[in-house]
């Protein structure tokens, strides 16, 4: 059972090659291609939301695939959460292509 004041991360949330109906909550444009729970863990940590990684956690809609999850502090809503991680992971991204 997920904790008190903690929302769930799952990687699909936030990738750009899933549809919406796939699981995808934010727009293509504010979303990232395949993002790893690594990743949304370090954004997390990055932005200071306090994270947890679930690594043996499959996404309900996809239950073959256990890609893992990232439980965060409840601070705002979900979608907005979400696209500051999405932002964070696109900044992490082209500052190693640099």
């Amino acid at each position: 059972m997920k904790d008190k004041g903690k929302l769930v991360i799952w990687p699909v949330y936030i990738d750009k090659t899933r549809s919406r109906s796939k699981g995808r909550i934010i727009s293509r444009k504010s979303s990232v291609d395949e993002p790893t729970v690594q990743e949304i863990d370090r954004a997390a940590r990055k932005l200071g939301m306090n994270p947890e990684v679930e690594a043996d956690k499959a996404y309900p809609k996809s239950w073959w695939e256990s890609k893992g999850r990232v439980l965060i502090d409840n601070t705002a809503p979900k979608t907005a959460l979400s696209r500051k991680i999405a932002a964070t992971i696109k900044e992490m991204r082209s500052g190693q292509a640099k």
